[in-house]
């Protein structure tokens, strides 16, 4: 995640007025403040193209797919901005903190070099603190491969792992399948070592 903006801590309405500010997203954790990174056009055309796909699945189920310009609140003092984020049921917020959604059932991330090692770690235990979140998403843009997390009726998290383009991914918390090669629609996969899980 990379060190704090700021050496000095930040209220919520300062973190939010420096957002406002600079149009700049930030994470926010207990005070401290964090740059979210640009993405690639590759994370980009993959979280475009993972939201497009929830969308059209979930059409008539009431859940609805969103976009990484909605923050999440995973606790009162932590803040984040998901790639794709999924609510069934209206988006309900802290009463005293309407900017950031507190519901969400599905959380989508695109991984990168530098965002991949948080991504697994520091951020998945910060989601698991949200009691509606049930699965968790991450798709990596060097080759076909996805991760999916879900916590089953027994609270324990099960794990599967997707490599093949031409098959189905199912999603348990929404009930819904997708097919793998439409999250990764557009991609050109660059060359890849498998044997040392590196670019080549």
């Amino acid at each position: 995640m990379g060190q704090p903006e700021y050496q000095n801590r930040l209220s919520i309405e300062e973190y939010l007025a420096l957002e406002k500010e600079t149009d700049t997203k930030y994470e926010y954790h207990d005070g401290e403040v964090y740059a979210m990174a640009g993405g690639t056009p590759t994370h980009s055309l993959i979280a475009n193209n993972a939201g497009r796909s929830f969308g059209n699945a979930l059409l008539g189920k009431r859940c609805y797919t969103y976009n990484s310009d909605l923050r999440v609140a995973t606790s009162r003092n932590k803040y984040v901005y998901p790639d794709v984020s999924v609510v069934c049921g209206k988006v309900t917020f802290f009463e005293e903190f309407k900017n950031a959604a507190t519901n969400p059932v599905l959380i989508v991330e695109v991984l990168s070099e530098e965002t991949g090692a948080y991504d697994r770690g520091g951020k998945f235990m910060r989601y698991r603190m949200i009691a509606s979140f049930r699965e968790y998403v991450l798709i990596d843009q060097r080759l076909p491969f996805v991760e999916v997390f879900y916590k089953n009726d027994l609270n324990t998290w099960e794990y599967r792992a997707y490599t093949d383009l031409e098959g189905l991914i199912h999603f348990h918390s929404l009930e819904v399948d997708i097919p793998m090669a439409d999250l990764y629609l557009g991609v050109d996969f660059p060359p890849f070592d498998l044997d040392n899980w590196r670019l080549l």
